[in-house]
């Protein structure tokens, strides 16, 4: 016989909890001449086993209910299909904060979290210590943010010595200017990487020149440029986000954004660079499109997961005019402006393909341009000059 004292010890629970399992009739206490209250062996038995029942999942009363009679089937059969919800749950949540601690991969969380909540998402990832870039390009590139500084390091290798990070002619680009309706006076040139468009709008063009974008080495590149050129004293160059520009509204006749815009998402980007332009200003922007209302189903799987927001040209023109601009031109950059790309692009990951075995970064590429050698003419990149309205 034990005294509830020594029961308590012997099961791990409180004398109060005793009390209440008797009060229930899940044991039977007896008390003794000497007015102690003391239980048998089969009281201590009966709470291990309703112990391994609550373990299971069960509350004390359903513990009781098994103990007085048959098992409820249905009612175990929803405990446990209820736990193994709980499970998975649990499961999840372990896998995300392993993933967080750099245990594991975060692609799926980073490519779901950005269809719900995509600037919170940035915004998030820049609070983890990434520079904007950085953030970007996770969300564009890699989606893995553990993965990210040995698939950005692979990327910039194979992308380091290349001329054209995107498809692009200094044809189309002229074109695009030629078709300007009127000589700017101030632009504002936005993601002007290494200076190909910025030294095209410096010779065809009187205007003062605001180049920007996020990575000063590529800033200081166009300056070393246009210092070889005599063109400096018409530029100046500005190290910030396309999505805080540090400008007064009404700033620029031009806004010129080849390649860029799709960073931010273009809707965004619409409306968010409006009011920098003075009044009846031009907006000059390129984004890759649809150029088939049916596309293959590998072409539409890979674009979705690289540039999720890809729409048909129609329907970025709706987006435009619903955003207060008027559309002037807007054409199809030739499969030259693709070839300019993409022949170097692959002739790098030919040079590189023994060096960097297993680099997802370069699967990935190479993926892209298995892509573009099957499918471009499905989709391709399209220049919009728009006119905004007042």
């Amino acid at each position: 016989m034990y005294r509830i004292s020594e029961l308590a010890t012997q099961v791990g629970l409180s004398r109060t909890a005793l009390l209440y399992y008797e009060k229930q009739q899940l044991i039977k206490g007896q008390r003794l001449s000497n007015g102690y209250r003391v239980y048998s062996d089969k009281d201590l038995q009966r709470i291990r086993l309703i112990q391994k029942l609550q373990a299971g999942g069960l509350t004390l009363k359903e513990c009781k209910a098994c103990l007085e009679a048959k098992v409820d089937r249905k009612l175990l059969q929803n405990r446990l299909q209820k736990l193994d919800e709980e499970i998975a749950q649990k499961q999840q949540s372990r896998q995300l904060l392993a993933a967080m601690l750099g245990e594991g991969g975060l692609k799926t969380w980073h490519e779901s979290l950005d269809k719900l909540a995509p600037d919170a998402h940035l915004d998030w990832l820049m609070k983890q210590g990434f520079s904007e870039k950085e953030a970007l390009r996770l969300k564009w590139l890699s989606k893995d943010m553990n993965e990210h500084d040995q698939y950005m390091a692979d990327f910039m290798k194979v992308y380091e010595l290349l001329e054209r990070w995107a498809p692009g002619s200094e044809s189309e680009t002229l074109k695009a200017i030629s078709l300007l309706p009127k000589q700017p006076k101030t632009i504002l040139e936005i993601g002007c990487g290494k200076g190909l468009s910025t030294r095209l709008l410096a010779k065809n063009t009187t205007a003062s020149i605001t180049s920007v974008d996020n990575e000063q080495s590529a800033l200081e590149s166009v300056n070393d440029r246009f210092k070889t050129e005599g063109l400096v004293a018409r530029l100046d160059t500005v190290c910030a986000s396309m999505t805080e520009l540090p400008f007064d509204n009404g700033s620029f006749d031009l806004m010129w954004a080849e390649g860029s815009a799709y960073i931010m998402g273009v809707p965004q980007a619409l409306s968010q660079w409006r009011p920098l332009l003075a009044k009846n200003g031009i907006l000059m922007l390129s984004d890759l499109v649809w150029l088939s209302d049916t596309p293959d189903d590998a072409a539409v799987e890979f674009w979705q997961g690289e540039y999720p927001d890809i729409q048909t040209v129609a329907t970025r023109l709706k987006q435009m005019e619903a955003a207060g601009y008027e559309v002037l031109e807007h054409f199809t950059l030739s499969h030259q402006a693709w070839q300019n790309y993409y022949e170097p692009l692959i002739s790098r990951t030919e040079e590189l393909k023994s060096e960097m075995q297993g680099s997802q970064a370069l699967q990935n590429i190479s993926k892209e341009i298995d892509i573009y050698r099957n499918y471009l003419g499905q989709f391709g990149y399209q220049m919009f000059i728009l006119r905004k309205c007042d």
